[in-house]
């Protein structure tokens, strides 16, 4: 079993981009990509803004074209999710099933899942019409009609963020009284162009091949009514993935893994060689572009310490 010097778990634009750098660097890593690679731009559709795409691009596309390009430099790719990991010392063991891989340094890029409804219609019309990133697709929206779903800062920060395309924002919440900050929901009530909906459950999201509405039931007053809409977002949080480092990886309260600039990794994790990069240790950006960069710094960070290390 030879050491490697680049393990990278996950393959989203963080985990690919960092692919790409170390690769590049002949570290041949390898990127156990999971069974569901290639994180959430999976879900998406057209994606128009990230660089070097004028006319935009398909987010499986992209996916495929930075695990492409990894894979041309000399990335190997194995298409399993992890199931274990020991990443004290020097020696960090990644499994597959009974399988062991072993790195001088693993780079964790397994993202966060944005939290769902569960409705049954959700899954199917997500990246038509139905999205969890206002900043990522709200610009599909111009001149429509749509409805964020959440009572928290976030779903507050994109109702007012979907105002700048859409000419009608409803804010559907189940209780009459939120999670958000005082001074965010005065700031969406003050918008003249987004609408409350309290006491109201969404029971299921509406249309063949695209969203043209929402099924709603007041719990109130016991009613249940369509509302037409041309698009929803879910805004109820997003979930780290990181239950597989539970006790070896230091996160914050919400789960997210700490990151430091110590030693000028800004990518380290409490771990000596293990570094975190993506929405995994990002609760605020959330953006394929702001993953790809920190994937970058991961892939340059990782390959400091191996020279450090040598």
């Amino acid at each position: 079993m030879s050491e490697r010097n680049v393990i990278i778990v996950g393959s989203g634009p963080a985990g690919l981009t960092a692919a790409i750098y170390a690769a590049r660097a002949s570290l041949k890593p390898l990127v156990i990509e999971g069974y569901q690679a290639g994180g959430q731009l999976m879900l998406t559709s057209e994606v128009e803004n990230f660089p070097g795409f004028k006319h935009g691009i398909m987010g499986p596309d992209l996916m495929a074209e930075m695990r492409a390009q990894a894979e041309r430099f000399g990335a190997e790719f194995i298409s399993a999710d992890v199931t274990k990991v020991d990443l004290a010392g020097p020696t960090k063991k990644v499994w597959v099933d009974s399988t062991e891989y072993q790195g001088k340094t693993v780079i964790l890029s397994t993202g966060a899942s944005a939290n769902l409804l569960g409705l049954p219609n959700e899954r199917r019309l997500m990246g038509k019409g139905a999205s969890t990133c206002a900043t990522c697709d709200g610009f599909f929206f111009r001149g429509k009609v749509v409805a964020v779903i959440g009572g928290g800062d976030s779903a507050m920060e994109e109702a007012n963020y979907l105002t700048r395309h859409a000419t009608k924002v409803y804010l559907i919440h189940r209780r009459s009284e939120f999670r958000a900050s005082k001074i965010m929901v005065d700031r969406a009530k003050a918008n003249p162009k987004v609408e409350f909906i309290l006491n109201t459950v969404t029971e299921d999201i509406l249309g063949e091949n695209e969203v043209t509405g929402v099924r709603l039931h007041n719990t109130v007053e016991n009613t249940k009514r369509d509302l037409a809409l041309d698009g929803v977002f879910v805004a109820i949080g997003h979930t780290p993935n990181t239950k597989l480092f539970a006790g070896q990886i230091t996160t914050d309260d919400k789960g997210y893994i700490k990151t430091s600039s110590e030693k000028s990794h800004v990518t380290a994790t409490n771990i000596p060689g293990v570094f975190a990069c993506g929405d995994v240790q990002d609760s605020r950006y959330r953006q394929a572009i702001t993953a790809a960069g920190s994937g970058c710094a991961a892939a340059l960070d990782a390959e400091h310490y191996l020279n450090e290390h040598a």
